[in-house]
């Protein structure tokens, strides 16, 4: 039974990930339950420990649906995003192995790479290599609670972040934060690493306001 929780765990968590489900949006229980071959109990396991982390919300007559924060909570959110996001990067800053520094270099070229040649073009296809970038340091900061805790909060946030990816020249802009942010961290400066990522991940109010506009 376990299992199986984890399994539906696992697939609403990458319909998340994906975009398929997306901020307010209802989850069919019946469909999962179909399409992941699983009976009612785990389904229900699944759904407790998912509003638990706060990644789905109750609603009446609408069931299950994904967490849609008001700009209250976005911006909570966020601040709180920004310190583990830091924290995350002056850890690797001090504990950054030859592997990852590697794995980091190779994230950010590649980063680098879709803004010179793809320009605003393919957002999601970026969006991916920003997830790997964000994952590599949260990795490397070598703190397994913390990097449970950015990925329950950054779930909450995935969609926003996407979305931010379709503003003319934000793509570039984010490849040369993590060119910043990477420079950083192979040269072990903790503290400057910590403010810079926090900086890169935060929005102001007013993008606050347009992306939750946008998903609304």
């Amino acid at each position: 039974m376990a299992g199986q929780t984890d399994t539906i765990i696992d697939a609403i968590l990458g319909d998340i990930e994906s975009g398929t489900l997306n901020p307010g949006d209802g989850i069919d229980e019946t469909a999962l339950a179909t399409r992941l071959g699983v009976s009612r109990t785990p389904l229900r396991e699944a759904m407790i420990q998912l509003e638990t982390a706060g990644l789905i919300t109750r609603q009446p007559r609408k069931g299950a649906v994904v967490f849609k924060p008001s700009l209250e909570e976005f911006l909570a959110i966020l601040e709180v995003h920004a310190k583990l996001e830091g924290q995350a990067a002056g850890l690797a800053a001090r504990r950054l192995s030859t592997d990852h520094a590697k794995e980091l270099e190779r994230i950010v070229v590649a980063c680098e790479h879709h803004a010179a040649t793809k320009g605003d073009a393919d957002p999601d296809g970026y969006y991916q290599l920003n997830l790997d970038f964000h994952r590599i340091i949260a990795i490397a900061a070598g703190n397994p609670f913390l990097l449970e805790m950015i990925k329950t909060n950054a779930r909450k946030l995935m969609a926003y972040y996407r979305a931010r990816y379709q503003y003319v020249g934000a793509i570039a802009d984010s490849a040369k934060d993590h060119r910043e942010i990477a420079t950083l961290i192979t040269a072990r400066d903790a503290e400057a690493a910590e403010q810079r990522m926090a900086r890169h991940v935060q929005f102001d109010q007013v993008t606050a306001m347009d992306l939750l506009a946008v998903l609304s």
